[in-house]
């Protein structure tokens, strides 16, 4: 099927679904709310086509009125400099239209399950993850997402061991997906009286929000333990059975939950940790199967890659994936710059894709 057989057949899907809607007996039916965000996804696709047709066809005129003989000399010379600016113009719609045709991830409009680990060094590691994981609430603050802490270690001294975060909105993982691997931080230490630079390390996932219609556990699969929540220093922090630990036998993921006084909502937290884990993973074993190679993706894949370093006597921020450095460490930290670097790996992995497909 050629590219203009394609357009036309999306152009008629879009006006099928348009008459469809238009009928009075299909506002009530199950099909409406399919219809209605498909309707809704070809929108801009066809509004993208439209305006890629009508240069075409205003350049056609344009080339006609200029190669006339008999056309009046300074209409030529308007319709020239017009041309000129469609033909700069029109590569630029097209590459638009082919990004819009890109198979998308399925996953890209779901939430997101984040989660955030003190990696190598110490009090250190445990401090810059609390750095990331402020940096994330920000970034999340400045979209109008929706950030819920679901589960949380602190060392006592405003370090993270571990978090797990839900983060709720439009097209967060979309845009937060890139953001998996080891994160490195470059900075000298509060409690370092010699000024040494120290390196250490703390590893970000973000996993997509599974839905029970993405990953269906079954209670033969599941083995629950309860025990009691403890806090720093293994105190029991209640004297209830309240903390939950599932494992999920088939794949031998386990996710432990303790944050909630209640049994009950730390079982919800945790199959809901579970599911996004579990969906991950048939994602990743699925890229795997399409792609022998991984290396040449962008993507949201090996959580043991080194992706982005922080350094900080030098104020800058290094993405490793595309080579990008900012020197803009305080306003990424900040959540104010993390789009520069988000928009970056996103535009590389989308000409990647292109190049797949030319």
């Amino acid at each position: 099927m050629s590219l203009d057989e394609r357009l036309d057949q999306i152009v008629s899907r879009h006006r099928e679904l348009s008459d469809l809607m238009s009928r009075g007996d299909m506002t009530d039916s199950d099909d409406f709310v399919c219809m209605s965000k498909e309707f809704a996804e070809l929108d801009p696709l066809v509004a993208c086509i439209g305006e890629l047709r009508a240069a075409q066809n205003e350049a056609g005129d344009l080339a006609g009125l200029i190669a006339d003989p008999d056309g009046d000399g300074e209409m030529k010379s308007l319709a020239q400099a017009e041309f000129q600016e469609l033909t700069q113009h029109i590569p630029e719609i097209e590459k638009n239209l082919q990004i819009m045709l890109l198979p998308r991830d399925a996953a890209d409009h779901k939430n997101a399950i984040l989660e955030v680990r003190a990696g190598t060094g110490g009090d250190e590691a445990a401090l810059f993850a609390a750095d990331l994981l402020r940096m994330y609430r920000r970034y999340a603050d400045k979209h109008g997402w929706k950030f819920e802490i679901m589960g949380l270690a602190d060392t006592g001294i405003g370090g993270v061991k571990d978090a797990s975060v839900e983060i709720r909105g439009r097209g967060v993982f979309a845009r937060l997906k890139y953001e998996s691997g080891v994160h490195r931080v470059q900075r000298v230490p509060e409690t370092e009286s010699g000024g040494r630079i120290h390196t250490s390390a703390a590893t970000v996932a973000v996993l997509p929000e599974a839905e029970e219609v993405d990953v269906q556990l079954e209670d033969k699969d599941l083995r629950v333990d309860t025990y009691r929540a403890q806090g720093a220093g293994g105190q029991h922090v209640n004297t209830t059975d309240s903390a939950v630990r599932i494992t999920h036998l088939p794949t031998g993921i386990v996710v432990q939950q303790q944050d909630e006084k209640s049994q009950h909502k730390n079982r919800a937290k945790a199959l809901k940790i579970l599911r996004a884990r579990i969906y991950d993973a048939e994602r990743e074993a699925q890229a795997n199967a399409r792609a022998e190679d991984r290396k040449n993706q962008v993507g949201s894949g090996d959580r043991s890659e080194r992706i982005r370093t922080y350094n900080f006597p030098q104020g800058r921020i290094s993405d490793h994936r595309i080579n990008l450095t900012l020197h803009k460490l305080e306003k990424v930290l900040e959540g104010e710059a993390l789009d520069e670097i988000v928009d970056a790996l996103t535009s590389e992995d989308q000409a990647r894709k292109l190049a797949e497909v030319l």
